[in-house]
């Protein structure tokens, strides 16, 4: 019951969520990273840097596929909710200029990576990745397609901003072969989308999801967000009833973080008009039901797809990928950042280019590769990423089986992860023989369960 005691379709009973709402309380009010990859970048170091990235490029196996990722961090307009590096910007003079560093940065890591890598994925963010007109990403492709080499199944996906979509940039990335496109939508409630300002009509993200499936790009991804200002159980009931009837392969669903001291930007939302763990529990709840009635399948923590997506298919065979962009079917190894703030994932460790635009810009301009940061993996940090992974892809992991897969005792594992007799007591995992599952009730805490394998957490915060 919510929204003044009347039911919504795919919501839950007070009486069902209230049980939650303690362990909530408990658990999301730690500040926990989303384990996107493990060491999290605040464990970067300076100590791996440009040259430790140079080397790393050029020990990569010649015959191994590797991915791509672009960032474009640019936009018309700032939504107050966001987290995301990006820079707001009227005219295009900055965003060709970045460009003409990004494609010198594409240029340097081609030089210094074994001739002819294979790609097999790319992924373009940011950001505004469409921002770009189109002449310029058809270059930008090209120039990709010459310094690599592109495998005939290669996945390219591109992020769209449906308010700024033209014909015009569905034609390009049609003409670039792009074969699958994330749309984000957040909410289609006119009240939330003024709060946020960000206000995008049903109409815009229809016009965009049919000019994409005219020149051909039929798989689609939405973002949907809870947890936003004025949004309530039964506007976000609407939203994703809105959002399945548009039938995208994917969606995923977030949880609005409130970070004012970290992104000046969201201390321009309301924070009266927030809604509080309860509410956001019943929201993401109401949600998942109203997509699983729709025929979705839920991923991890916080995706959702039809049952033949190659998400869905991964997730059944046991070979869900968790990468620094998501979930992932993708099975490479190598992942290849370019752009300010990338992270790449080399052979040895991580490695994160630099933040700043205009720094990025000068490294680059000076002929430098523009990593700043990174993490050199520990063989433990290997099997706590190991265990880390299959808990957010799968909700359970083989801790003796994946410690034996890499030479190790689990016992030291299990011993120091001194907070899952905390997480059994409270119900949330079973534990028995060293074999961790977490509840299906409970998956919305699940990074607090990652957190008990994570060596470099603060645990005064947790």
């Amino acid at each position: 019951m919510a929204d003044g005691g009347k039911t919504c379709a795919g919501t839950r009973s007070i009486e069902s969520i209230a049980p939650l709402t303690s362990t909530l309380a408990k658990y999301c009010e730690a500040h926990l990273p989303w384990y996107t990859i493990y060491p999290t970048v605040p464990d970067f170091s300076a100590a791996v840097g440009a040259e430790a990235c140079k080397e790393w490029l050029s020990s990569l196996p010649a015959s191994d596929p590797v991915s791509l990722y672009l960032h474009i961090p640019f936009c018309r307009s700032m939504c107050w909710y966001c987290g995301f590096p990006t820079s707001i910007t009227r005219r295009d003079a900055s965003i060709l200029d970045y460009l003409t560093s990004l494609r010198e940065e594409i240029r340097l890591v081609a030089a210094h990576a074994p001739q002819a890598l294979s790609v097999s994925d790319v992924h373009f963010g940011g950001g505004t990745p469409t921002i770009i007109k189109p002449e310029d990403f058809l270059a930008l492709m090209d120039l990709l397609r010459r310094c690599f080499t592109f495998r005939k199944t290669a996945t390219i996906a591109v992020e769209i901003e449906p308010r700024t979509f033209t014909a015009e940039m569905a034609e390009a990335l049609g003409a670039a072969e792009v074969s699958r496109v994330s749309l984000g939508v957040q909410s289609f409630d006119p009240i939330v989308q003024n709060a946020i300002n960000r206000v995008q009509s049903e109409a815009q993200t229809t016009a965009a999801i049919e000019n994409l499936r005219r020149i051909g790009i039929s798989r689609i991804n939405f973002d949907l967000m809870y947890g936003l200002p004025h949004q309530t159980v039964q506007s976000c009931v609407q939203s994703a009833t809105a959002a399945v009837a548009m039938r995208p392969d994917r969606l995923a669903v977030f949880g609005y973080a409130h970070v004012p001291s970290y992104r000046k930007n969201q201390r321009l939302i309301d924070e009266k008009a927030l809604p509080d763990i309860a509410a956001r529990a019943e929201q993401a709840m109401a949600v998942a039901d109203t997509l699983i009635a729709g025929g979705y399948r839920q991923i991890g923590l916080d995706h959702f797809a039809l049952p033949d997506d190659e998400l869905a298919l991964a997730q059944k065979a046991g070979r869900l990928r968790r990468n620094s962009l998501g979930y992932s079917a993708d099975t490479c190894q190598t992942l290849i950042g370019f752009g300010a703030s990338a992270i790449g994932r080399l052979g040895d460790g991580y490695v994160l280019n630099e933040p700043a635009q205009s720094s990025y810009t000068r490294r680059i301009a000076a002929g430098h590769l523009p990593t700043t940061r990174g993490c050199r993996l520990t063989d433990e940090d290997r099997v706590r990423a190991a265990i880390i992974e299959r808990l957010m892809c799968d909700l359970e992991a083989d801790v003796p089986s994946i410690c034996s897969d890499h030479g190790f005792d689990a016992t030291r594992f299990l011993d120091s992860a001194q907070r899952l007799s905390v997480l059994a007591e409270d119900g949330i995992v079973e534990v028995d023989k060293g074999f961790v599952r977490v509840r299906q009730e409970h998956r919305f805490v699940l990074r607090a369960v990652a957190a008990a394998f994570d060596a470099y957490l603060d645990r005064s915060h947790y």
